[in-house]
């Protein structure tokens, strides 16, 4: 049995040790959000926070985050910090097709948690493995310079 803190709530599973944590936000717990992209952690779209840590949940084991803080792009919202990139997400009209935006946005989220004022190379480092189809990348740039914290 696992015991998982997601987006503050407490979880008891029965699921193997070695388990993706996203089939388990996916499969187990019907947390969808969080998108299967590439299965092998090189495009972002699976990425979630580990005590406040951008980690790629499609190679994050179960064993691996025992005692961690979960976030997901659900309880995002709910951080001071989540809720601005959200919001300037859409201010900033980020989103085409959307696919990639749940991952971008943890990135983002954990990147000004970390730095309120980032430079451009601090943002492409940040946000550098999370792959977007679209190329929304000036406007995700955009939107990360006018968040102010």
């Amino acid at each position: 049995m696992k015991q998982l803190t997601i987006n503050g709530s407490e979880y008891n599973l029965d699921i193997p040790d070695d388990m993706p944590l996203l089939w388990v936000l996916r499969d187990v717990l019907g947390m969808t959000g969080t998108k299967y992209g590439c299965g092998i952690a090189q495009c972002g779209a699976c990425t979630v926070h580990l005590d406040g840590v951008a980690v790629r949940s499609c190679q994050t084991t179960v064993d691996a985050v025992d005692g961690q803080k979960i976030t997901t792009i659900e309880g995002i919202g709910d951080t001071a910090v989540g809720a601005k990139v959200q919001a300037a997400w859409l201010e900033k009209e980020v989103v085409q097709c959307g696919y990639c935006q749940s991952g971008q946005i943890m990135s983002a989220a954990a990147l000004l948690s970390e730095n309120s004022r980032p430079s451009d190379t601090d943002i492409d480092d940040a946000m550098a493995g999370n792959i977007c189809r679209c190329g929304t990348y000036v406007r995700i740039r955009e939107a990360i310079h006018s968040i102010s914290l």
